[in-house]
């Protein structure tokens, strides 16, 4: 099969090296425009594109997809099928329509759950013990069509959205190489989503890792672990944005936001139930330092609220 894989991030250059891997015809390769990053915005290429690049696939990067110059040139390359992971666009029906076999998404959830562009963080987020990955022939909707593989993953504790992407990733590679391979013998068999089951993972904004003291402390940690790594779940102190980067589950009571316990190295900080030890964090303007390094250069005062700017 002659194949365009569409990809941006890092989470789908495994996909990407898997069909390379599996010995598949990659025609061509199409990826969102080099965009600034960093401090000193600098334009920098997606990831898929510098491996595209590495490889020697011919590189795509159309400002829109829904143009009839895009559409001509993505069609001369004649697909049989498209592939696409975390492309982070929705494809129209004239794209969905072009290759003979159609086009394989492969998903970070075990769908019908976690539909939609941020489903990592929001599978940690909500406490999730399991995730997984999930090959679908596409259509119009967001991650509706018929499914063909799954995987599960286990979420571990100390996981974090960076490091459950990193392992989702690895595992999307494999069932996308394993969905393609069933799919030219022709041992696939879709299966319908069950809608009453689906869930939503939207995009993550910058709001979302705003901690609400109110809530469980369980649910806290879990905020804290799948706002990694943006935007980072955040607190203020004394009209400073506070990010809490690690944190454990602790004993203690006071009113939500309230700092109970602020010396021999441990700040610990009252939620709606129980209490959270905030680890490691950074005050806006500082480093980011452990509990200790940060209470040795900066007194917080037992009953002191953290909360919203």
């Amino acid at each position: 099969m002659k194949i365009v894989f569409m990809g941006t991030p890092e989470f789908a250059v495994p996909s990407l090296s898997a069909l390379i891997g599996a010995g598949y015809e990659v025609a061509a390769v199409v990826t969102q425009p080099d965009r600034p990053s960093g401090r000193g915005k600098v334009l920098t290429p997606p990831p898929v594109k510098t491996a595209a690049e590495a490889a020697g696939i011919p590189v795509l990067q159309p400002p829109k997809i829904r143009t009839e110059g895009f559409f001509a040139e993505l069609s001369s390359y004649s697909p049989d099928l498209i592939c696409v992971t975390a492309y982070g666009r929705i494809l129209p029906k004239s794209i969905l329509d072009l290759p003979s076999y159609g086009c394989v998404n492969a998903h970070a959830s075990l769908l019908p759950k976690l539909r939609g562009a941020a489903p990592v963080n929001w599978a940690i987020v909500r406490g999730e013990s399991v995730t997984g990955v999930t090959t679908m022939l596409m259509d119009e909707g967001m991650d509706t069509g018929d499914m063909l593989l799954r995987r599960e993953v286990a979420i571990e504790d100390d996981d974090t959205g960076e490091t459950l992407s990193r392992k989702l990733s690895i595992v999307g590679g494999e069932l996308l190489a394993e969905t393609l391979a069933l799919l030219e013998e022709g041992g696939l068999r879709p299966e319908k989503q069950d809608e009453s089951l689906a869930t939503y993972a939207p995009i993550i904004r910058k709001e979302d890792g705003l901690i609400d003291w109110s809530k469980p402390a369980r649910d806290i940690r879990n905020l804290v672990r799948g706002m990694l790594p943006w935007p980072g779940a955040y607190t203020f102190i004394g009209g400073k944005m506070l990010k809490v980067f690690r944190s454990a589950v602790s004993e203690g009571e006071g009113r939500p936001g309230e700092v109970i316990k602020s010396d021999g190295g441990v700040l610990r900080v009252a939620a709606g139930e129980g209490a959270l030890d905030v680890l490691e964090l950074q005050v806006e303007g500082g480093k980011r330092l452990g509990a200790a390094a940060f209470l040795a250069g900066r007194k917080i005062a037992g009953g002191a609220i953290l909360g919203s700017a």
